[in-house]
């Protein structure tokens, strides 16, 4: 494979045009045109190979030393390119900080301090109200170096505020490393499952150890790392009753101390994505819906390009919640607008959102849709494991074994029940010695509970009227409890309903609702 060719077919078709305009700008001579040449070659829609491209480019004498610094010559270009186009399209504070300072360093040079000075005031101004506090270090360290100038301020004032900007940078730096530790701890905990050790311990230790315990609600980019840590470990704990609380006192003290001005928009979205969702999984669904529609309003507002991110999220969140507000074809209508609109969605995105659609549609009782969006995810369920974690391939391959059953393909369902069982029992033979000894180990470990709720729906698959036998209610009622209702996964209490649903004869969407609402 060409990396050369991979990287210039990720532009755009306008970046594309754009980028051999630019070469042709910069070539000289016959090397130029020969730079324009490679370009077009490497982005055709035939991949060519090294020999047939230096053939293509010298015919008369291969030259393959040439061709190499042709290459290298070519992605200089490339690099500039994408740095100025870079330097366009970033408005951010950091950029504008970034700009005036090498003004300022040039005006330096150019004998003309007064002006530098006032241009570094622009910049400390513009980065101590945005909280860029890299970039004002720059500023600080550069008004130091002119500090014998005239026109500049008393170095003590400014050695003052250089020590209160490098105490915020350092917590922020802190506040960044424990996040990822978090972050890298649980992608580890999803890749097991629930048999992940909880990260409550661990990241009570971590926030010990870079000294943020007293950091919560001192500046909205702060606030959001750290509710984003304090969030890490709620999603492995489930305990989203107890962090919407957290989260949601926290947002409120924030919003009314200080407000949120529009350079910390993206920090702001972040906040109310967190509180939203915190909401929806503690059934709170009102509440969720109404910080939700505040960041929709937000990111119609916005005209900066960096939000574009939130969007699909907000929407996939504001479904879920519609569908517990008896609202599901609106949650199906939203689901298929953003992901037809958003062509430039991130593929673990949109897997999430189809397999979300998938479980709407479930729900309308539309299950020919339902799998057809299932088939249209596309990939193998190794690498959907790999990628999106051993939950959520689990409720895909049940929500699967589900679909065919009510599509009437029962050989389908209990094949795919069965594969399922044996996946479980591989990986989790049992779940270690019991607390009691007189107690069998659980077969399946962590995941029992899923094998005795497969266990129900293979006597449904066997003969659907044994669901409404009182000896098969019985049963269910012998479930092993689940998680306590406000930390219950709602996708895990759809499957349940199923089940109850086909024990009291009734339409499955409603007893989800009702079952939603104990």
């Amino acid at each position: 494979m060409d990396d050369l060719r991979t990287t210039l077919l990720t532009l755009a078709p306008d970046e594309r045009r754009d980028f051999g305009v630019f070469i042709q700008r910069q070539r000289r001579k016959t090397a130029g045109r020969q730079d324009s040449r490679l370009y077009e070659l490497l982005v055709q829609a035939r991949e060519l190979t090294s020999p047939q491209l230096i053939a293509t480019l010298y015919p008369d004498a291969p030259n393959a030393v040439a061709y190499y610094a042709l290459r290298k010559r070519l992605l200089r270009h490339l690099t500039d390119f994408l740095l100025l186009r870079q330097r366009q399209l970033d408005t951010t504070a950091a950029a504008s900080v970034r700009g005036q300072l090498t003004l300022a360093q040039y005006l330096f040079e150019a004998g003309i301090p007064r002006l530098a000075w006032n241009t570094l005031r622009k910049a400390e101004k513009l980065a101590h109200d945005n909280e860029q506090y890299e970039p004002l270090n720059a500023v600080y360290n550069l008004q130091i170096q002119y500090a014998n100038s005239p026109h500049a301020e008393p170095l003590a004032e400014i050695i003052a505020r250089r020590h209160l900007n490098k105490k915020a940078a350092d917590e922020e730096e802190r506040a960044n490393i424990a996040d990822s530790l978090l972050r890298h701890l649980l992608s580890e905990a999803r890749r097991q499952g629930r048999a992940g050790a909880p990260l409550d311990a661990l990241m009570h230790s971590i926030l010990v150890e870079y000294d943020l315990q007293e950091a919560f609600a001192r500046s909205p980019s702060l606030l959001c790392r750290l509710m984003s840590i304090a969030r890490s470990a709620m999603l492995v704990r489930r305990d989203f009753a107890s962090f919407a609380v957290f989260i949601e006192r926290r947002y409120i003290l924030m919003e009314r101390r200080h407000g949120f001005a529009p350079a910390h928009r993206n920090y702001q979205l972040r906040l109310l994505y967190m509180l939203a969702h915190a909401l929806y999984r503690s059934r709170h669904f009102a509440q969720s819906v109404a910080y939700l529609e505040q960041g929709r309003a937000l990111l119609q507002a916005a005209t900066n390009h960096k939000f574009a991110e939130f969007g699909p999220r907000f929407t996939f969140l504001l479904a879920a919640n519609l569908a517990f507000l008896r609202r599901n074809d609106e949650s199906i209508a939203l689901l298929e607008q953003e992901l037809k609109a958003t062509a430039a969605m991130p593929v673990l995105e949109e897997l999430t959102g189809r397999l979300q659609l998938v479980f709407h549609y479930f729900a309308e009782g539309n299950f020919s849709k339902a799998n057809h969006t299932l088939l249209r995810l596309g990939r193998t369920d190794h690498w959907l494991e790999e990628h999106l974690g051993m939950e959520w391939l689990l409720k895909k391959n049940m929500g699967e074994m589900l679909i065919q059953f009510e599509l009437g393909h029962h050989d389908l369902a209990l094949a795919r029940l069965k594969a399922i069982e044996r996946s479980l029992l591989e990986r989790f033979p049992t779940d270690g010695p019991p607390a009691d000894p007189a107690e069998p180990a659980h077969r399946g470990g962590p995941y029992h509970f899923v094998l005795s709720y497969l266990a129900l729906v293979r006597d449904i698959f066997t003969d659907p009227a044994s669901a409404l036998h009182p000896a098969f209610g019985a049963r269910v009622e012998e479930l092993p409890a689940f998680l306590p209702s406000e930390r219950e996964d709602l996708q895990a209490m759809s499957f349940y309903s199923w089940l109850r649903a086909r024990m009291l004869g009734q339409h499955y969407y409603e007893v989800l609702l009702d079952v939603a609402q104990l």
